[in-house]
């Protein structure tokens, strides 16, 4: 993906648009979709497109270029020297095979943040091991503790993996374009998944430095917080998550049992701890008494951190998604409307910014190239008859 500045030759057409670029080669094609492989092919479809491809490539542009020919390189080359950012997921060292490595781009570019985002990195023992999210997962342990004690360890639902590596990659993006402000310099940004999953390790990893043993599986309670997690009802199940003191002894009132607010197994935080075998059962034989609507009122009620388990569907239809606007309808030159998730940030209170559909595979090759190197059509037309660009 190429971010562009706004100086030179067609500034007012490149401030618009954010590109992401696509590389086939003929016969083949692949879109640059968190550098997975064929996900324009993943079902379930809609009118022909991916569920994947329209989640990941809505307001985006789309290019093809064969990075295999000379013609698509020197494009890449062309494009990279007017813009920002260049962001590349490849393994280490395919760009610079290609002619597209970070020292290649900045010669003609100083100003260029070039973001490579890997699987292991540089320097690592898997440098060459293909990547993807439940790879990630199983090495960051992240995978050991999701799952029921007792049970087979679980990838987590979201792919994490993925998205922790794109998480982090903004972040340095960020810093330095800041830097760059003073500097006028560039940086090769670089970020792994599985160092990026690590680190959302949090007090997990602490766990293991202080005790000096790996934190077990706890299902959907809390390693050191009692109680935490989510509790049975006549009808299913309600999250519950005491923080504090203030919101345990609000939790005892609740449950109508105050006395356990000054049981001494119970009275505070390293006590539930320890004596969380005799604290459960008693919460999960009281909250079994009524369904889960009447313990969400209640809980509410008393200030109790709660909230029910939605499925995806439920999630994206509770009343908190349509307030904040987190859902939009985009025309789709061939699906027609289209739902897709908006992006979370504001700025003043603004947004999130409104979506635009998906393009098609290549469907801007005309107006990139033109608008950004002033290719004339004939040119393009050779390029679409070499397959260059689909």
């Amino acid at each position: 993906m190429f971010r562009h500045h706004p100086n030179g030759a067609g500034a007012d057409f490149r401030r618009k648009f954010v590109r992401r670029f696509a590389c086939h080669r003929p016969y083949f094609s692949r879109v640059g979709v968190s550098g997975k492989p064929g996900a324009v092919h993943f079902p379930p479809f809609v009118g022909g497109l991916s569920h994947y491809y329209i989640a990941l490539n809505r307001s985006k542009k789309s290019i093809t270029l064969d990075l295999k020919t000379p013609e698509g390189v020197k494009i890449a080359q062309a494009l990279a020297a007017q813009c920002d950012i260049v962001l590349e997921n490849f393994r280490p060292g395919v760009m610079d095979r290609l002619g597209l490595g970070y020292e290649t781009l900045k010669a003609v570019n100083p100003a260029l943040i070039y973001c490579s985002i890997t699987g292991f990195g540089k320097n690592s023992p898997y440098e060459d091991k293909p990547a993807f999210d439940i790879v990630a997962q199983a090495l960051s342990g992240i995978m050991s503790v999701n799952c029921e004690p007792g049970q087979a360890p679980n990838k987590l639902g979201i792919p994490l993996g993925d998205m922790a590596g794109s998480i982090f990659s903004l972040f340095g993006v960020l810093a330095a374009l800041h830097e760059r402000n003073s500097t006028g310099r560039g940086r090769h940004v670089e970020i792994a998944m599985l160092d990026s999953l690590i680190a959302m390790q949090g007090y997990l990893s602490q766990i293991y430095f202080v005790t000096g043993q790996s934190p077990q599986p706890v299902g959907t309670q809390h390693p050191n917080l009692v109680p935490y997690g989510a509790f049975p009802t006549l009808d299913g199940h309600v999250i519950v998550a005491c923080l504090t003191e203030r919101f345990w002894h609000n939790f005892a009132r609740c449950l109508e049992r105050p006395d356990l607010i000054e049981d001494p197994r119970f009275a505070f935080y390293e006590a539930r701890l320890l004596n969380r075998d005799e604290l459960e059962p008693i919460i999960i034989g009281r909250m079994a008494d009524h369904d889960t609507a009447y313990w969400l009122e209640r809980l509410t009620a008393f200030d109790v951190p709660n909230a029910p388990i939605l499925s995806i569907g439920e999630a994206l239809d509770q009343e908190h998604v349509a307030s904040r606007g987190l859902i939009e309808t985009v025309k789709h030159p061939v699906i027609g409307d289209l739902r897709v998730v908006r992006g979370p940030i504001r700025f003043d209170g603004d947004g999130p910014a409104p979506a635009s559909p998906p393009s098609l595979l290549g469907e801007d090759n005309h107006e990139v190239l033109s608008g950004m190197l002033g290719l004339q059509e004939a040119e393009i037309e050779q390029l679409r008859r070499k397959t260059v660009i689909l």
